[in-house]
């Protein structure tokens, strides 16, 4: 069991955030002052730098914790839990996003248009939300399924010309970005579309009542119920994947196009099948800003960079459903924690950033993880039973042949 949980992928992704932490707490040690004074005269009294660096690491760090997960210091309950509030409002759009780069992954294909996508996504709810006059429930229900449909069509592009021209989904999708960022912008600037009424601003109106996800734990949180609805996209997204014909097609045709084509699964489909549902997931991303975090209108950086930083989520994730979940809440705490650590620390916020980027070098890299813990090597192993196996082999045949002279 243990040789089984140290040759996984999962364990490169928890070695892979320790590493990028301890690498953080480096990063937080050399840009602190009164570590830098410390040092001046180490060689006098080493133990004050070392008391230093404890001190500028821990109180770092506790402040991301007290940033993101619990505030011991809060007077009330309500306040000392809503940091996690904070960090799932974060996570929310994370883990949508992640969850739509994932599904490609898994095909093969390499969703890099997150953010076009969720624009898209975020003009079509939004012109629905502020733009119509509906009951309430509908309202929102007609919203969101704009936005999803939005997203899923603008994706549908890519997996339609892969499918029918070839072309690489990597080069259709960065365009689609530019596409979409400048349409969006040039709405955003254009009476009677997205441009809220009597302002010369690039910004929409505000989301009418009757469209905006209510929220979870009352008005004093920012939670909405676009948490609920990704954690039904996860289970949804997990049952495809692993309980339906459709999902043993998306993985058959990611593991070996060619393999899946001769056993009779058009491969064709499966790209345009695979990145409308990709698209659908990230639009749920961009509903979740324009309906719940965002809802006093938006302008074009209404994607905040969740459609670059899904790739990170899925990626730490290891493209299943329930790591891309983990991951998202693990970035959310990172965003929400980053902004508290700056005020009571006065660490950069961008050395949250750099631990984000760490975390992708890592995993990118996983010998290179495996030998700094001395962890055992399946490829290595794997290399080792098959020379075994082939010299046992070999000592039956030359056995045979004595017998047999």
């Amino acid at each position: 069991m243990l040789l089984q949980i140290t040759q996984g992928s999962a364990i490169i992704s928890v070695l892979a955030v320790v590493l990028a932490l301890i690498a953080g707490g480096i990063m937080i040690a050399a840009t602190d002052d009164g570590v830098q004074a410390a040092s001046g005269y180490f060689f006098a009294r080493p133990g004050d730098t070392f008391v230093a660096i404890w001190q500028a690491v821990s109180g770092a760090y506790g402040a991301l914790f007290q940033g993101s997960i619990f505030n011991f210091g809060a007077p009330t309950f309500a306040r000392a839990i809503r940091p996690l509030t904070e960090t799932l409002t974060f996570a929310t759009p994370l883990i949508a996003a992640g969850l739509g780069v994932a599904l490609a992954f898994r095909i093969g294909m390499f969703n890099i248009g997150g953010r076009g996508q969720m624009l898209m996504a975020s003009a079509a709810a939004g012109w629905v939300a502020f733009g119509l006059d509906l009951p309430p429930v509908i309202h929102m229900l007609v919203a969101l399924l704009a936005g999803i449909m939005a997203g899923s069509l603008w994706a549908g592009i890519a997996g339609f010309l892969k499918a029918r021209t070839g072309a690489h989904e990597v080069i259709v999708t960065i365009m689609l970005n530019y596409v979409a960022f400048y349409l969006v912008s040039w709405m955003l600037r254009t009476p009677g579309l997205l441009q809220a009424p009597g302002s010369s601003n690039p910004k929409t109106p505000a989301m009418k009542e009757t469209a905006i996800l209510p929220d979870l734990l009352g008005p004093q949180f920012n939670l909405h119920l676009g948490f609920v609805l990704v954690i039904i996209a996860t289970v949804v997204v997990w049952w495809i994947l692993n309980r339906s014909s459709l999902g043993f097609q998306f993985r058959a045709v990611g593991e070996n196009p060619a393999a899946a084509r001769v056993a009779g699964i058009s491969v064709p489909r499966m790209y345009v099948y695979g990145m409308l549902l990709a698209g659908g997931l990230v639009g749920l991303a961009g509903v979740n800003q324009v309906l719940g975090t965002v809802t006093t209108g938006f302008s074009s950086d209404i994607d905040a960079g969740i459609g670059f930083d899904a790739i990170t989520v899925a990626l730490l994730g290891r493209s299943t459903p329930w790591g891309t979940f983990a991951a998202g809440i693990l970035f959310g705490a990172f965003k929400a924690g980053g902004f508290s650590m700056q005020a009571a620390e006065q660490v950069p916020i961008e050395i949250v950033t750099v631990v984000q980027a760490l975390i992708v070098l890592f995993i990118a890299a996983p010998p290179l993880v495996r030998t700094i813990f001395g962890l055992p090597s399946p490829e290595r192993d794997r290399r080792r039973a098959e020379k075994a196996r082939r010299k046992k082999l070999k000592a039956q045949s030359d056995k045979s042949q004595e017998v047999a002279a």
